[in-house]
């Protein structure tokens, strides 16, 4: 993982992602339960940071946790996200973001099926997904 951070200014980020990628990444939205286009994804794969590209999570680790937004069992790399504390909306969250843009990924919570039993539960909005290349393709 890179460890150079990844700096722009609201209207180069404005200019870079969509309306909904901006309000997810630079302003900690979030998308509807089960309307994301990557919730039912099973293709296998790497989820990246659609705000800067720095890959997140492999499809090994994604699992339909029956939430609405695409579930995780753990990041590819600890060192590509980071978590702080959110107490908006009248609850103490675990917020997941990007190491190297700082973008709104979603959160996590201590509910999952893994070894560490966590569920990064992420935006679709928030990641672009690359299909993993088979021989021959």
């Amino acid at each position: 993982m890179t460890t150079d951070k990844l700096q722009l200014s609201e209207a180069e980020w404005r200019e870079k992602l969509t309306p909904e990628q901006y309000r997810v990444l630079r302003e900690a939205g979030t998308e509807r339960a089960f309307t994301g286009k990557y919730e039912k994804n099973k293709s296998e794969g790497e989820y990246k940071c659609a705000g800067c590209g720095q890959p997140l999570f492999e499809s090994d680790a994604k699992y339909d946790s029956g939430s609405g937004w695409p579930s995780f069992t753990a990041p590819a790399d600890q060192s590509a996200v980071e978590m702080n504390q959110d107490v908006s909306h009248g609850m103490v969250r675990t917020e997941v973001v990007c190491s190297k843009c700082a973008g709104h990924l979603g959160h996590v919570f201590p509910d999952g099926p893994g070894p560490e039993g966590l569920r990064f539960c992420i935006n679709s909005a928030a990641l672009e997904f690359e299909p993993e290349e088979k021989p021959g393709d």
